[in-house]
């Protein structure tokens, strides 16, 4: 079959595209910046890659007519605490007037649990985007997930965060709300085994793993699975708005995400309709053994992709390539270099930069950098990255976003996300003549940036000769 893969370099479509891959489908992916699709140069070789951006009106439609079926994995939750319903619902309009010009008999969405009266507005604007799409064309099957757990996804990784920090929490009532959460795993068999199966035409199912949940049970469980000593007391008078603080100083989610996922946490998100469990013979992963795989994954340095990527969690909202030629007008640089020895492993050190190896030269102050980031309402150093030792453009490395890796040619560029008055480059260069450049570029904004950047030179100094010279010298 051939598939249109819209989200593809989202959280849960860089788990489907191999598999649909290796199922010999042919697969076309719909990304806003094909430089952004984090995908191996084997798994890019295999697939068409089309630019569009669902928030935007349709002009000229590039997808091929011959599309048998198309996943539909767009959420804009992240992008903001306001307004993300209404670009939910553009996203949706403008994909039903792109697949209803090609041959598409179903589209598959991956939607949430709505079996409450009073839904959120995260739910309600799921609950939407299926009522928009069924407007379109082709067949529409939906799949209404609760909370996913797997390597890398914001519910793992927020649950992650406070029960490995926090051996006793002080938390808001919305705990004792009861949810269904379903293994990654299981959420890709059922986006794999609806494909094509008529009796899944113009039907909707929730899917959910065999434990029902509240949050406090979720987080006391997970803390037995990784034996921990954790002690949970609720109080009814943190409000949404300080749950959300909480929730965005104490993990690694952005403050939007918190307060949108805050906002759902008062709402029961429990399966009714079991089933398409029979009708694809699915095995349910239990929510312990779900945390299992996860942790198997994280170990084997194995861990397929990872929401903190997305473009949403930084400040980064358009075309990378809007910032990948370094500007010279109008900046200023704190420039080094040095002559690598000819066993150097510097290209490797340099690819492992970030994250739990830290910056290879006064991490004490990289952290303090990160924590005020943090208080002002930036992405902080909490983010990490996503491989230990593997970059791509796109990817995260603590508080920057990778805008270019290219390994054989021995360059890496950075973009700073962190709050800073004015624009961020950090560059890394290997030459012809084994000479490491590393340059750090600053476009100021106003009188305020300049005097940031003069403020800071005292201590970019330090750090930077400092971090050049470890990289060079220290054995991976």
């Amino acid at each position: 079959m051939k598939i249109l893969l819209t989200g593809a370099n989202g959280y849960i479509g860089m788990r489907l595209l191999p598999l649909l891959l290796d199922a010999g489908h042919q697969v076309v992916c719909t990304v806003r910046d094909k430089n952004r699709l984090s995908v191996s140069p084997e798994v890019r070789a295999q697939i068409d890659i089309v630019e569009i951006d669902f928030l935007e009106t349709p002009k000229e439609n590039h997808l091929p007519k011959n599309i048998d079926a198309a996943y539909y994995l767009i959420h804009s939750m992240t992008s903001s605490t306001t307004d993300f319903d209404e670009k939910e619902a553009l996203s949706a309009q403008n994909f039903n007037q792109y697949i209803n010009q090609t041959q598409c008999m179903q589209v598959i969405y991956l939607s949430g649990i709505v079996n409450e009266n009073n839904l959120s507005k995260h739910l309600w604007s799921r609950k939407n985007v299926e009522d928009t799409l069924q407007q379109g064309k082709a067949a529409l099957t939906v799949l209404r997930a609760g909370i996913i757990v797997g390597s890398g996804s914001s519910s793992f990784e927020i649950i992650r965060d406070l029960c490995e920090k926090l051996p006793i929490m002080i938390t808001p009532k919305w705990v004792n709300t009861r949810c269904q959460p379903i293994a990654i795993r299981n959420v890709i068999h059922y986006l794999q085994g609806v494909l094509g199966k008529e009796l899944c035409y113009n039907d909707s199912f929730d899917i959910g793993g065999p434990d029902i949940l509240t949050y406090k049970e979720m987080m006391l469980a997970y803390a037995k699975v990784r034996n921990l000593n954790l002690y949970i007391a609720t109080v009814p008078v943190m409000t949404p708005k300080l749950s959300s603080y909480w929730l965005y100083f104490i993990t690694s989610t952005s403050y939007k995400l918190a307060l949108n996922l805050v906002d759902s946490m008062k709402i029961e998100v429990v399966t009714r309709d079991n089933r398409l469990r029979q009708m694809l013979n699915i095995q349910s992963i239990s929510y312990a053994e779900s945390i299992a795989m996860a942790f198997a994954k994280i170990q084997q340095n194995q861990v397929a992709s990872s929401w903190k990527d997305s473009l949403v969690s930084g400040r980064l909202k358009y075309n990378l390539n809007e910032y990948i030629q370094v500007p010279t007008y109008g900046c200023v640089f704190d420039r080094q270099k040095i002559q690598l020895k000819e066993n150097s492993e510097a290209l490797d050190n340099i690819w492992s930069i970030g994250g739990a190896k830290g910056w290879y030269y006064g991490n004490w102050l990289w952290k303090i950098r990160g924590w005020a980031d943090k208080f002002l309402g930036g992405v902080g150093l909490r983010r990490g990255r996503t491989h230990p030792d593997k970059i791509n453009s796109g990817d995260v490395l603590d508080f920057w976003r990778v805008l270019l890796a290219d390994k054989e040619k021995k360059r890496l560029l950075l973009f700073a996300e962190m709050r800073v008055p004015g624009e961020a480059w950090l560059e890394f260069k290997i030459d012809e003549d084994n000479v490491l450049h590393q340059t750090a570029t600053f476009r100021p904004r106003g009188l305020k940036g300049r005097l940031y950047w003069y403020s800071m030179l005292p201590f970019h100094y330090f750090i930077f000769e400092g971090m050049l010279r470890n990289i060079a010298r220290r054995k991976s």
